[in-house]
């Protein structure tokens, strides 16, 4: 994830060139991260809180919370990779939060569940620290389209409902195979993670939506953990802007899974609808996306 030369993310303004490490961080300078946090004032620490809160919100019933976060921390003028590495963290407390959330509701069973978070952790790692080898540029060009057959998935099949169904891969199968794969994902390319471990509940595991929404908050945070660690390796992490955005996170959170307690079904589909097909149509507007580099738009 760290020395790719074309990030997902390219669609809210971090480029190929300003992502690498040399270019961010030169070995000359040892400048501790939380300096940049001299030029940013208590109004734009405010704002980064709201807008934490608001994608934790929305990350908490369907996904997506990075299209918020990762825009408003380059907007403060945050240097990529510290946008990058502080969006993990401050994404923890979100998923989190909405995990504590929906395990006091009864919908998940955190101890049970964490053999599949650690799965998805390692796997994140793997991804992140294999992210070199991995043909970025092709899951870049195929991403849309994906997330836009995710969309189609949850808009148009009416039995996507409340209810568990059959399930069509067996616990351990889906643990060893499914789980790593999407966290190896998350630790290599990482938008639409929420959206593909929803869609792997709800076909593989034969979950219903609401609780398919309360597990994959908990792996999502196991493959937050890892990527988060690779981050925090290379020192790449803003702490008191991850620490308030984690605050705004973890309330956002909290109110965005009772509000899917509370409505289940017709709020969870319609919002995961809208976040796939918003987050295929941001990443379709990156100038360098794949599809648009070959037919010269």
């Amino acid at each position: 994830m760290l020395t790719r030369d074309a990030h997902p993310w390219a669609a809210v303004g971090i480029s190929s060139a300003s992502h690498s490490v040399p270019d961010v961080v030169p070995a000359s300078r040892s400048m501790p991260p939380d300096d940049h946090l001299e030029e940013l004032g208590l109004l734009i620490l405010l704002l980064l809180f709201l807008a934490a809160m608001l994608a934790g919100f929305i990350d908490a019933i369907a996904g997506g919370g990075g299209m918020v976060t990762i825009p408003a921390m380059l907007l403060a003028g945050i240097p990529p990779l510290q946008v990058l590495g502080t969006n993990k963290l401050q994404s923890l407390f979100g998923s989190g939060s909405a995990s504590l959330s929906y395990a006091r509701h009864g919908h998940v069973n955190l101890r049970a569940q964490l053999p599949m978070a650690l799965t998805a952790a390692l796997g994140a790692v793997a991804g992140a620290l294999l992210a070199t080898v991995v043909p970025a540029e092709v899951l870049k060009a195929v991403l849309p389209f994906l997330l836009i057959g995710i969309a189609l998935y949850f808009g148009f099949k009416p039995d996507v409902g409340e209810l568990d169904r059959h399930r069509r891969l067996s616990a351990t199968a889906f643990a060893l195979t499914f789980v790593p794969a999407i966290g190896f994902y998350d630790g290599v390319f990482g938008p639409g993670t929420g959206s593909f471990l929803m869609l792997g509940f709800i076909a593989l595991a034969g979950y219903g939506v609401l609780k398919a929404t309360a597990h994959t908050k908990f792996l999502n945070f196991g493959s937050n953990v890892g990527a988060f660690a690779v981050f925090l390796a290379h020192g790449a992490i803003l702490w008191k802007v991850g620490l308030v955005m984690g605050a705004g996170q973890f309330l956002g959170a909290q109110l965005g899974s009772r509000y899917a307690m509370k409505k289940g079904a017709k709020i969870i589909k319609p919002l995961l609808v809208i976040v796939s097909v918003a987050l295929a149509i941001r990443l379709l507007a990156d100038p360098s996306h794949p599809l648009r580099v070959w037919l010269g738009m």
